[in-house]
C-alpha cells in the first residue's frame, strides 16, 4: 500500500520557519508539497525528481523562491520542506505527493498544478498537515 506520511506542520510567528518532511513507501518519478489555502484552489510549491531520474532540476512557486528550500534523503525516501521567513500568506494546508510517473514533457505542470493528469493518474497524495503562520 502507497504511503506518503508528512510531519512538521505547525504554528509560526511571521519571520519563522518550519521544516516538513514526508517518507513515502514508493519508488517515484517525482515528489513534491502542494498547498491550499481556504477558500484557494491547490498550487505546486515545490517539486524534485527521483534520484534515479537522472534530472537534477527542482521547481519551486514564485511565492517561495529564495524562501524554501526541498530537498530529498534517499536513504530513508524522504522528501524535505525547509521553510524560511513565513509570512501569514503561507498559511495553507500542506501535502505531500508523488507522481510514479508523469506524461512526457509534463514535470512541471504536475509540479505546477498538481492535476493527476499530468502523471497518467499515477500519483498519491498524503493526508496534510497544517500550517498557520500569524503576524
Amino acid at each position: 500500500q502507497v504511503q506518503l506520511v508528512e510531519s512538521g506542520g505547525g504554528l509560526v510567528q511571521s519571520g519563522g520557519s518550519l521544516r516538513l518532511s514526508c517518507a513515502a513507501s514508493m519508488d517515484y518519478y517525482a515528489i513534491g508539497w502542494f498547498r491550499q489555502a481556504p477558500g484557494k484552489t491547490r498550487v505546486g510549491v515545490s517539486c524534485i525528481p527521483s534520484i534515479t531520474s537522472g534530472d537534477d532540476s527542482t521547481y519551486y512557486a514564485d511565492s517561495v523562491k529564495g524562501r524554501f528550500t526541498i530537498s530529498r534523503d534517499d536513504a530513508k525516501n524522504t522528501v524535505y520542506l525547509q521553510m524560511n521567513s513565513l509570512t501569514p500568506e503561507d498559511t495553507a494546508v500542506y501535502y505531500c505527493a508523488a507522481a510514479s510517473t508523469i506524461r512526457p514533457g509534463q514535470k512541471w505542470n504536475w509540479c505546477r498544478y498538481g492535476e493527476s493528469y499530468f502523471a497518467n493518474y499515477e500519483d498519491y497524495w498524503g493526508q496534510g498537515t497544517q500550517v498557520t503562520v500569524f503576524s
